[in-house]
């Protein structure tokens, strides 16, 4: 069964990256899926579960999940993409830092980004 690229009913699977939520880990920022709504990581993070995602899924595009972004990438394409307006919310809640979250991000964290 082919899922489709783009599911704009389905609601973010929750306000930070799942799999770094799931290993107490931190992120730099945030995306999401188009297809499953399944919050990763960027891949300047430690996990990069964003890209592991498409990885796993097949699943091409994710638009950005970070307050004020709407940039859209497709990872089949390696470029921008454009998209319709998903399920809210259409960012990780402005309280929450970036990095994030907040008590997990290591004091040299900027040493350990993936470039």
């Amino acid at each position: 069964m082919s899922v489709p690229a783009i599911d704009p009913s389905i609601p973010p699977s929750g306000p930070g990256c799942v799999e770094c939520e799931q290993e107490s880990g931190w992120w730099v920022a945030l995306r999401r899926c188009a297809a499953c709504g399944h919050v990763g990581c960027c891949d300047s993070s430690p996990g990069q579960h964003g890209t592991a995602h498409w990885r796993a899924t097949g699943h091409p595009l994710m638009r950005s999940y970070e307050p004020g972004q709407d940039w859209w990438w497709d990872y089949e394409a390696g470029t921008y993409a454009e998209g319709p307006e998903l399920a809210p919310p259409l960012a990780h809640p402005l309280d929450q830092p970036t990095p994030g979250p907040e008590g997990r991000v290591p004091p040299d964290w900027r040493q350990q980004l993936h470039r």
